[in-house]
């Protein structure tokens, strides 16, 4: 049986993905957002959000081994010192009321070269609520001719 193999494939074998996600999400958590390929954008959203979650639980532990039980776990799969720590230290502050969705997906449009549909990942804020979708103004229907030509008869 295959229960719970598919993830996002990317077009590249294991290795290049694998380094391909942990890259992306150490620039996400240096920069708090960046843009890249819609794909891939889906692709480290779920990789992040572990992430965020296991610094999350290493800030509420009380022992000093369990945090850095947590801190390693995190190391081992993003492999960038910089970016964890950045990560258990500054950014997991706004996460900490959060009970998920701690980042947002933004489609921008496709790039000119090769036409990819990008999307711009982000950080999700300690308050912060996704913006407000402004309802499109209604127009008024122009009734059809058919119906105006029944009317008269």
């Amino acid at each position: 049986m295959r229960h719970r193999t598919h993830h996002n494939v990317l077009g590249v074998k294991t290795a290049h993905r694998r380094s391909l996600v942990a890259n992306l999400a150490a620039a996400l958590f240096t920069n708090a957002r960046i843009t890249t390929t819609l794909s891939r954008a889906r692709a480290v959203r779920p990789f992040a959000e572990r992430l965020i979650t296991l610094a999350k639980k290493a800030e509420q532990a009380t022992d000093k081994s369990v945090k850095l039980h947590y801190y390693r776990l995190a190391l081992a799969r993003i492999r960038n010192e910089d970016a964890c720590h950045l990560l258990f230290t500054e950014r997991v502050k706004q996460f900490l009321t959060r009970n998920g969705g701690f980042t947002r997906i933004y489609k921008i449009g496709n790039r000119k070269g090769d036409a990819a549909e990008t999307a711009l990942i982000e950080l999700v804020g300690k308050d912060d609520k996704a913006p407000a979708m402004t309802p499109k103004a209604k127009t008024a229907r122009k009734p059809k001719a058919k119906k105006e030509a029944a009317a008269q008869a």
